[in-house]
């Protein structure tokens, strides 16, 4: 799927938000929120699927820290459902509409 397609479903999403809201702004919020949570930073890059810049151990490392990300995505997702919930009061403002 194209950054374009992402980026289409947004405004298609949310019509009349007053910015426009990309693909990229949920990556930078998550990258974000799970520095201020206390994640490594290599477990956030791997999991964001930001590249290595050595291609070769690239193409190797789909599974580093996977326990860890694991980890990590139950922490954002409950994260996330606390904020649904109303009991967490911080929220990326570009996110509210």
């Amino acid at each position: 799927m194209s950054r374009a397609t992402v980026n289409h479903a947004m405004r298609y999403l949310l019509p009349n938000h007053p910015e426009p809201i990309t693909g990229h702004d949920f990556r930078a919020t998550a990258s974000t929120y799970l520095h201020e949570m206390g994640w490594r930073d290599e477990v956030i890059e791997i999991q964001l699927a930001h590249k290595d810049k050595n291609q070769t151990r690239a193409a190797y490392n789909h599974a580093k820290y996977l326990p860890e990300r694991r980890e990590m995505m139950q922490a954002w997702s409950d994260w996330l459902e606390a904020i649904e919930a109303g009991s967490v009061a911080e929220k990326d403002p570009r996110l509210v509409a």
